[in-house]
């Protein structure tokens, strides 16, 4: 038999009612709207309480939740409910109508958590959409990105063979005014001035570590942080290695060259240990004051809390540019565990959330070993306060 408190909560759950908001813990309430979302009647739906819609949570994020606390053998089941209920068996069963979706970073997450039970004809039309995607992407981040963390110009000297990307325009221009063509209104430049790089040897290039969450709530944090990873590891002035992890652990460095490959790798959905993926990096991490690791997560730990402040206290002491952002999305508005963001803030470590386009000048920021704190607050980006 069960306690009337038990009792009382396993009726509140199957009947989705908790007016007060205090029969049902906050994991509870995540596992009400999760199965509401599928099996709740028509008026929850419109109550904002049901539904796999446009308005409702992500697939990405949905399928994450059930895995979180349902067996596999559970999750089969409301997956298969879900295909039937909600209309996702169509569109992975209609590879036509798949090509004809909006195809945007947040449908590449849902593709990306449907993969393993999409038919085979319909995981190459999603294979075909992610890669549009990746491309358009790469092509907006990509130059911006270089530019940023392009760390191997020694500004002190210059020449006049310089790369496409090292020319010093301003004294370029100067040094060609006399050969202003007044008939097309332009300067011929017969004399190119820039800037000489310096050869410099794999032993001194920084290191960048991005640490990925995949649960089902980052979902287009993985997808950015995917081919951010991909872009600087093309980068020949910086390492780049890109751990994802849930209860589990993916070294996805290999496979860097091919971004799509990466994210048809990654398993988005399921728990959460974050003490553990930091755990596999300390172990990699061969010169720490080289070393930037940036933890990707909104910090809700399913693992041991204590010891992973512990690690990242350890980092930070050995001299490590440890840096946490909870969100790497188009919005920048994280939702986060705030008592845990809190202690690790407490230890100095930066700790706030990023849209895409502000990354590749953070990522510059910390590679100049600039206080990443100052560089946050000059562009109005909320910190998270110390909690110790």
């Amino acid at each position: 038999m069960t306690d009337p408190d038990e009792r009382e909560r396993r009726w509140t759950l199957a009947l989705g009612v908790d007016s007060d908001g205090e029969a049902l813990s906050p994991d509870d309430r995540r596992l009400s709207a999760a199965l509401s979302a599928l099996y709740g009647t028509g008026d929850d739906e419109k109550k904002g309480r049901g539904g796999l819609g446009g308005s409702a949570p992500r697939v990405a994020k949905w399928l994450g939740d059930i895995r979180e606390f349902f067996p596999a053998s559970v999750v089969q089941v409301i997956q298969k409910d879900a295909f039937e209920r909600k209309g996702l068996r169509q569109m992975l069963l209609e590879p036509e109508l798949l090509a004809t979706l909006e195809a945007d970073v947040n449908l590449v997450a849902d593709l990306v958590s449907l993969r393993g039970v999409m038919p085979e004809k319909t995981r190459e039309t999603a294979r075909q959409v992610i890669a549009k995607v990746v491309a358009e992407l790469m092509e907006r981040l990509e130059r911006r990105t270089a530019e940023a963390i392009r760390g191997a110009l020694d500004r002190s000297r210059r020449t006049n063979r310089p790369r496409a990307g090292d020319i010093d325009w301003p004294r370029t221009i100067q040094a060609n005014l006399r050969h202003y063509q007044p008939e097309h209104r332009t300067i011929v430049p017969e004399r190119l001035v820039g800037f000489r790089r310096h050869q410099r040897r794999i032993a001194d290039l920084d290191e960048v570590v991005l640490c990925v969450d995949q649960s089902g709530s980052m979902a287009t944090s993985v997808v950015y942080a995917s081919i951010f990873a991909a872009v600087m590891a093309s980068l020949p002035v910086v390492k780049t290695r890109l751990v994802c992890f849930d209860t589990a652990i993916i070294d996805m460095t290999d496979d860097l060259a091919d971004p799509v490959e990466v994210l048809f790798g990654i398993q988005l959905g399921g728990g959460t240990d974050i003490n553990a993926a930091m755990a596999y990096c300390e172990g990699r991490i061969e010169r720490p004051s080289k070393t930037h690791l940036v933890l990707i997560s909104d910090m809700y730990e399913g693992g041991n809390a204590d010891a992973l402040v512990d690690r990242v206290a350890r980092l930070v002491v050995m001299g490590v540019d440890v840096i946490v952002l909870l969100a790497l999305t188009d919005t920048g508005r994280p939702s986060y565990d705030p008592q845990l963001s809190g202690r690790v803030a407490g230890l100095g470590v930066a700790v706030f959330a990023c849209t895409p386009d502000q990354f590749p000048d953070l990522m510059a920021a910390a590679l100049r070993r600039e206080d990443i704190h100052a560089w946050a607050a000059t562009r109005d980006i909320k910190l998270i306060r110390s909690d110790l």
